[in-house]
């Protein structure tokens, strides 16, 4: 008889530290007074994990270790870490993140007591890693919830109205058994969600069980997947809540007349308005201010260009996206190895501006010279500030493509 109660799912890959630094969290924090497991899928990592997750066997940690022969991609090996367990329930760790063991211990012995619920989700809050301090958390519960089987229709409205998303959770293993498949166009919460739905019960609660670290001490320049998602997946999320909108309809729980599937359409839009405004706000964090402005265009399209969000950044957005347009421009054209900027009142402040936009190191930011040799002149970019200074660069045998002039560059930025 299997007596693990909870696997922790490790998926992982060349992120030894990281992963040393989760495992001697799990060792001293977790307690749960019942028998555990800690499942890690290696996906084919390079680096020095195997001998870490050793280390950790050798102390007595329960640990369960399997290394694939290679690199299957992340959500195959998330996957991989949940098919590997033996626990009654289940909960994916990125080997990054922490667990608050005593509230994971009452998720447990609430689906104990009801047999009916398939899985338990609940919030988790944003660490910062660095000086272990809790953000808050990524949604909001003002109180705890459970949803009876197949209530697609409540759900779904549950899920908008309070953008709430179904990613952290403990499974029950024997209803994740035929409910997990991997999605790569609709993002894999909501079908998941949905087919955990339609077996049982779905509890939400309240209180986190879960710390997502966005700044990792361990590690300052890794990747955050859950941000990168973020900043490019909002089709997906719309994808997902169609899809679960999709199920609900199959199996005779949401309406579908004229009236239902204009709601569903107009909610799913608002939806994923919401998340493309996240999206600018986490794109501009990282500098990336010209995708931005493509994001900004659609929502402004779409009636959703004065979102609340977005008003603190819409005014200074046009200049950095104009700037990062040229520092793309410069970077991409084969031979450039120099930017005069000529006829700016302070060229200090427009220096700045453009380091702060990507602006390629290797590439020297000048004053016109004093002697324009051939050599020099086809191996530069100039950025001048009105029309006729450009036709001075270019009598002088700039190359024409690359003088550009401040109206050349803000001329099609329409905020």
């Amino acid at each position: 008889m299997n007596s693990i109660k909870l696997s922790i799912c490790i998926p992982t890959y060349n992120r030894a530290e990281s992963l040393r630094d989760c495992l001697d969290r799990c060792v001293r924090e977790l307690d749960f007074g019942f028998p555990f497991e800690i499942v890690i899928s290696d996906n084919a990592s390079t680096d020095h994990t195997t001998s870490v997750v050793q280390e950790f066997i050798e102390r007595g940690a329960p640990i369960r270790y399997h290394k694939g022969d290679e690199n299957v991609g992340m959500i195959p090996n998330v996957n991989s870490a949940f098919r590997l367990g033996r626990g009654e329930y289940l909960l994916y760790l990125a080997d990054d993140d922490r667990l608050i063991g005593e509230e994971i211990a009452e998720i447990v012995a609430y689906l104990d007591q009801n047999p009916n619920t398939t899985v338990c989700h609940a919030p988790w809050f944003i660490t910062d890693g660095v000086t272990n301090t809790d953000g808050r958390p990524f949604y909001h519960l003002a109180e705890d919830v459970v949803f009876p089987r197949r209530s697609y229709a409540e759900v779904f409205n549950f899920l908008f109205r309070g953008h709430v998303f179904p990613e952290i959770a403990v499974y029950r293993r024997s209803a994740i058994r035929s409910a997990w498949a991997p999605r790569s166009i609709c993002f894999f919460a909501f079908p998941l969600l949905a087919h955990l739905l339609d077996q049982g019960d779905v509890a939400f609660r309240k209180k986190p069980f879960y710390r997502q670290v966005i700044r990792s001490a361990i590690n300052r320049d890794r990747q955050q997947g859950g941000h990168d998602i973020a900043m490019t997946g909002w089709d997906q999320y719309r994808g997902g809540l169609e899809y679960f909108l999709y199920f609900g309809i199959k199996r005779g729980r949401i309406g579908t007349s004229l009236d239902d599937r204009t709601t569903q359409e107009h909610l799913c839009k608002v939806f994923t308005m919401e998340r493309m405004a996240v999206a600018i706000r986490l794109l501009i964090q990282r500098g990336e201010y010209l995708k931005s402005y493509e994001l900004l265009t659609r929502m402004e399209f779409s009636g959703h260009g004065e979102h609340q969000q977005l008003k603190e950044i819409r005014n200074g957005l046009p200049l950095a996206a104009a700037l990062e347009t040229l520092a793309w421009q410069i970077k991409s054209t084969a031979g450039i190895r120099s930017l005069i900027i000529s006829g700016f009142l302070d060229t200090s402040i427009l220096k700045e501006r453009l380091m702060k936009v990507g602006f390629p190191e290797k590439i020297e930011i000048v004053g016109e010279p004093a002697e324009h040799t051939k050599e020099f002149m086809e191996s530069a970019a100039v950025l001048v500030s009105a029309q006729e200074q450009r036709d001075h660069f270019l009598e002088l045998g700039y190359l024409p493509n690359m003088v550009f002039s401040q109206e050349d560059l803000v001329q099609t930025i329409l905020v």
